[in-house]
This record gives structure tokens, C-alpha cells and sequence, in this order.
């Protein structure tokens, strides 16, 4: 069921997107609107599942993860499912997404080293049904931001 957000709803997105911790009040007088508008609209969308969460925005270089991976898997005997689900639980893990073309899914992931990247591949390739991967090193990162609306 996909629920139709107005411009309205699209603004108060925005403000939630740039900061969650910022009050009702504070939204509600940025967009020249009842603060009962902006936690009725807000409470709504939360209920739908538009609005699945709130949380802060790491940075991961300054936690020590300043390596990150694209790393392509190819799997066999369609069980991309199965290793996808798999893989979505390792802590390293960002994204895991199907994609189109020659390999079946891109894994985005986050490393402290080299040792530990190595070892997560090694892993990937021990794994049932994995045939192959091909790994990609990020040397820089010219945008990383996964808000939808900012």
C-alpha cells in the first residue's frame, strides 16, 4: 500500500531528514503551521512507515572505519536470497542490494583495516553458493548521504 505525502508532508520530511531532535514547535513555526498539524502529519506518516525511525548520522571515518568496500557476489543455483539475507546480518554490512547485470548483488560495507576487509571476502567466499566476488576499494567519498528529501 504506497501512501500519497503531500508538499507539506514533504517539508516536515525535510526537517526530520536534517534534524530529528529539532521539536514540533520548531518545525511547526520553520513551516508557518500548527505544531497539532506537524505531530498529527508526523504521527501518520510514522504509522504508515514512511518515517521508520530516528537516529544520529555517524561519522564512520572519525569511529574508525575508514575503509569502505563495494563488493559484487555472484551466487549460484538461485539461492541470492539466502546469501543475501545471510549477509545482511554481518555488522560490517551497510547495504545489500539485487542488482541488474553480470553479478547478482552489491554488498556495501565499512572495514577498520585491510586485515579485517580481507577476512570479511574471505569470508563471503567460504559461504555456500557464493561463486565469486570482485571487491572495490572507495579511495574517496565525494557524497555519502542516505536522507531521501535533503
Amino acid at each position: 500500500m504506497m501512501t500519497m505525502i503531500d508538499a507539506l508532508d514533504r517539508k516536515i520530511l525535510v526537517e526530520l531528514e536534517t534534524d530529528a531532535r529539532q521539536s514540533f514547535r520548531d518545525i511547526a513555526k520553520k513551516l508557518k503551521v500548527s505544531i497539532a498539524t506537524v505531530i498529527n502529519r508526523t504521527r501518520v506518516m510514522e504509522k504508515a512507515g514512511i518515517i521508520k525511525g530516528y537516529s544520529a548520522r555517524l561519522d564512520s571515518e572519525k569511529l574508525g572505519y575508514d575503509i569502505v568496500a563495494i563488493i559484487e557476489i555472484v551466487v549460484s543455483k538461485g539461492k541470492l536470497l539466502e546469501v543475501e539475507e545471510k549477509i545482511a546480518k554481518m555488522p560490517q554490512v551497510h547495504q545489500v542490494y539485487d542488482i541488474t547485470g553480470q553479478t547478482d548483488a552489491i554488498i556495501i560495507a565499512k572495514f577498520p583495516d585491510r586485515k579485517e576487509l580481507s577476512q570479511f571476502v574471505k569470508s563471503l567466499l567460504s559461504m555456500p553458493y557464493v561463486e565469486r566476488t570482485n571487491t572495490h576499494v572507495v579511495l574517496t567519498a565525494i557524497k555519502e548521504d542516505l536522507r531521501l528529501f535533503v
